[in-house]
């Protein structure tokens, strides 16, 4: 059964159609973590796309699991060169809960803030590394080619503590640079990053 409006099929056997407002979703890259340091997006190298094609990019990290207990899933943006280090200012809030039911939550985490800093970005925190522990989320970046403005972020994760909580982590914050960032890294605060997949998907507009 589809839905239809104005003569636009919206929804066709419960798929929502690539054209509809939402913009074409293209998926660009890739990567499977195994014990792997950091894994790093950098435009023109290995099919990696990270210019004006898209305005919007949207990386998917899926069940990522350290190898380090009680560490924090971080991203860091390259403007230029070869130092992943770009200028940011960022905000955060958190809910959590734990699996009793107790200690429920919902807060602003301003330890997790960055105010002009080169440091990397904390996106989900302080994962456990059982075997059944991990991390998923998303990080939006928006048009990063810009040698005019500010390069946006927004991310969502979801984590399972060490101390076995669910942690639902929002970051949103900027490059506050005006030159391109032609590179994503993801990393883990400590250890490396033991399993787990990103994927990058390009997104028009319209």
């Amino acid at each position: 059964m589809g839905v239809i409006s104005n003569g636009t099929t919206m929804l066709d056997a419960g798929a929502l159609d690539s054209g509809v407002a939402t913009g074409a979703v293209t998926l660009i890259k890739t990567l499977t973590a195994s014990s792997s340091a950091n894994l790093s997006f950098v435009h023109g190298s290995a099919s990696v796309v990270l210019d004006s094609t898209y305005p919007i990019y949207l990386f998917k990290y899926i069940n990522v699991h350290p190898a380090s207990d009680e560490v924090d899933f971080s991203v860091n943006f390259r403007d230029g060169g070869s130092d992943y280090d770009a200028t940011k200012t960022s905000s955060a809030f958190a809910a959590n809960l734990d699996e009793s039911g107790g200690n429920d939550s919902l807060f602003y985490w301003g330890s997790r803030d960055l105010a002009q800093s080169t440091g990397a970005q904390k996106i989900a925190s302080a994962i456990g590394n059982g075997g059944d522990e991990c991390a998923s989320g998303e990080l939006f970046l928006f048009n990063p080619s810009s040698t005019t403005f500010v390069k946006h972020f927004i991310s969502t994760s979801n984590g399972y503590h060490a101390s076995n909580y669910t942690v639902n982590q929002y970051i949103g914050g900027y490059c506050n640079v005006t030159a391109a960032i032609d590179a994503v890294q993801f990393s883990m605060s400590s250890g490396n990053i033991d399993a787990g997949t990103i994927k990058l998907y390009g997104i028009k507009d319209s």
